[in-house]
Formats: C-alpha cells, structure tokens, sequence
C-alpha cells in the first residue's frame, strides 16, 4: 500500500464536474494518493465548450469551467474538472485529456495527459463535428466507451486505460496545490 503524498493543503471533499464514473474514478484514485480520507463526488455541470473540443485551449477552458462549476456548486474545498479533445498538429490528428483543480479562492492548476494520434479512419467525422466518443463506438463495434476504457483504451489494446491517462492529468493540476510555493 502507497502512503499518502506530503501536502500542505488538508481537503475534505472533492466535486469532479461529471457523472462520468470512468472520470470520477480517475478523480479519486489520485486524490486518494494525497487525502485518503476526502470524499469524492461527481456533479453534473456544463463545460461551456463545444462536446467535442477541438484544440488544448478550448479543453482547458472547458476543464477549468468544470471544476469552478463543481466546487461552488457543491461547496467543496476543491473542484476537478476534466476535459478530452483532439488536436491537429503537423503530424495529424492527435488525442488528449485536460484537467483542472479549482480550490475555494479560485486557485487554478492545470494538467494534461498524454498524447496518441487518432487513426486515419476517425480523423474524418472528428474533422467533421463528430464527437470522438460516438466515432470510436461505431469503429469499435461497442457502447459507451467513454464511459469505460475510452479511445486510449481501444487504441492502446488496453495497456492504457482511460481512468489512467486521465488520472496523469488530474496529478499534474493538483502539483499547483501540492507545491504551491513553486508558484507564487
């Protein structure tokens, strides 16, 4: 068993900005690593983008609306928010996943997760408007795969899961908060 990760910050209770349980377990196995004891909730609240984000400035928009949404509406003493999205770059259509940790004063802290290029045969109906989610259902012959292994999950046979990947990014929001004389 890991012991808890040093930080000057206590936290009782954590809102993720979802109800997606792939999300919310995400959420939970990181804080868990640095608060064993904080309760963690999911909470139904808008991203303000597009379903699809297309572009890491717009996911992060979208994380950081989520995870102010989720702490003040539920009171908590820190918010999470986490946004998926692809990205064009020259080397074709990448996959990503942001996150955001908002506390009660309206500190923020940003992550990303890492970074897989979509295949060619989903680079179309991305392209197109298409919610990545529902591509790769169609493409994998499944349903709901977003709210299980996701598309990293698919592409990667399973070695990444989606709670994983997004689990790298909540980590990397929360060092704001775990370090936070390396930000002032």
């Amino acid at each position: 068993m890991s012991h808890p990760v040093p930080s000057p910050l206590t936290i009782h209770t954590v809102a993720v900005g979802s109800t997606n349980p792939v999300k919310i377990q995400a959420t939970w196995h990181s804080i868990q690593r640095i608060w064993p004891n904080a309760e963690v909730t999911g909470v139904a609240v808008a991203s303000g983008v597009r379903a699809q984000p297309l572009g890491d400035d717009e996911a992060i928009e979208g994380a950081v609306n989520r995870a102010r949404a989720a702490c003040q509406q539920t009171g908590s003493d820190l918010g999470i928010g986490l946004e998926g999205n692809t990205t064009e770059t020259p080397h074709g259509l990448f996959v990503t996943g942001w996150a955001a940790a908002v506390d009660r004063d309206g500190t923020v802290g940003i992550g990303g997760s890492g970074r897989f290029r979509l295949p060619p045969a989903l680079v179309v109906g991305v392209r197109q408007g298409e919610e990545l989610g529902d591509l790769i259902d169609a493409w994998a012959g499944q349903q709901n795969t977003k709210q299980q292994q996701g598309a990293v999950g698919i592409i990667t046979n399973g070695l990444i899961s989606r709670t994983a990947a997004l689990e790298t990014a909540v980590i990397f929001a929360l060092t704001r908060f775990l370090n936070p004389h390396h930000y002032a």
